[in-house]
């Protein structure tokens, strides 16, 4: 059974659910710190949109989770002055629900798409002439009396978000205009992230506690504004309220995240290719099984930023500890048995 990890990149549903998670999303491109070259292009394009009176083309968006992509597509709609319909694609079951979605959008609207990886091909392939011509195909009856029924749609924008784009199809991902991926952030703009977060929240935080935060919040936000709200909650309880570093570092500590922004899911996955496999390399289907989670989880979640950060090689023979990873866990490294065949 999986753990729950305070340092999941994935929306908590805490996160999700309070409006104060709302709040700490920045409305425009102003506020949104990081991802420079993206909001360039994105600001150049909006603005060629606006002055043709036409919606913005449809943007894929990709990276790892946790990294901006629903607070940039809800950017981009209130820099358009736009409605956006936020839905993901294992929410669109059927054909129908899209035809739903689609014909209840207005002119120069924006949907939203999470997770659009997860759509299925029947349903990509409705959103195929959605997308180039602005039509919606609904086949009406079965058998042979079914007929095909084509309805215009309004002028919208799609905005899709995903963290594998290799599992998108082809004509899918050839029909958005513009694809952009995610990058980590750097410590500094993460930095900046908190200290505005800590405005919001009405906390107080010094620099160098921000620094901690920001070094150990493994360079996403999500993660980052996770750990300043339990930084606080430390901070409320065992303190004066105000996040110093000795609080930010009794409070990271306690969440055992250690230095390098590690907890113990991923020391736990690098002792186990060290400890039984001498460094690897190792498949990630047996990774999976030592360590209870599923092959998605290792590849959307550990390994994005372990790669990052270099502790983790991916090989054609599998995974591999790095020469860093076996000095962050304090192992010393053993030579690799030689093979000899016999005469």
């Amino acid at each position: 059974m999986a753990i729950e990890r305070i340092i999941d990149s994935s929306a908590a549903d805490e996160d999700k659910d309070q409006d104060l998670e709302q709040t700490l999303r920045p409305k425009d491109f102003t506020n949104y710190i990081g991802q420079e070259s993206i909001k360039n292009s994105l600001k150049l394009a909006i603005a060629a949109a606006k002055k043709r009176g036409e919606p913005i083309d449809h943007v894929l968006l990709h990276g790892p989770p946790g990294l901006g992509k629903t607070t940039l597509a809800t950017v981009i709609a209130n820099e358009m002055g736009a409605q956006i319909r936020i839905t993901s694609g294992p929410a669109i079951e059927r054909a129908g629900d899209l035809a739903s979605l689609l014909t209840n959008l207005s002119d120069g609207d924006i949907l939203f798409i999470d997770e659009i990886h997860r759509l299925h091909r029947s349903i990509e392939e409705v959103l195929y002439a959605a997308m180039e011509d602005f039509k919606l195909d609904i086949i009406l009856g079965k058998g042979p009396s079914a007929r095909s029924l084509r309805l215009d749609l309004p002028k919208f924008a799609i905005i899709g978000a995903t963290t594998r784009t290799g599992s998108l199809a082809a004509p899918l991902r050839d029909r958005f205009g513009m694809i952009h991926r995610l990058d980590f952030y750097t410590p500094e703009e993460i930095t900046k992230i908190l200290k505005r977060s800590a405005k919001i929240l009405n906390v107080k935080i010094d620099d160098k506690a921000a620094k901690t935060l920001a070094q150990r919040s493994r360079l996403t936000p999500r993660i980052a504004n996770r750990l300043l709200k339990r930084s606080r909650d430390y901070a409320d309880v065992n303190g004066d309220g105000i996040v110093d570093e000795p609080v930010a570092m009794a409070a990271l500590n306690m969440l055992e995240i250690d230095e390098l922004g590690l907890d113990s899911a991923d020391r736990r996955l690098l002792k186990a290719i060290i400890g039984k496999y001498n460094g690897g390399p190792v498949g990630v289907e047996t990774l999976a099984a030592l360590t209870s989670e599923e092959r998605s989880t290792i590849e959307d979640f550990y390994e994005p930023y372990l790669m990052q950060i270099g502790l983790l090689e991916r090989t054609p023979r599998g995974r591999r500890a790095t020469d860093s990873a076996w000095k962050h866990l304090g192992h010393k490294k053993t030579p690799q048995k030689k093979q000899t065949g016999l005469l």
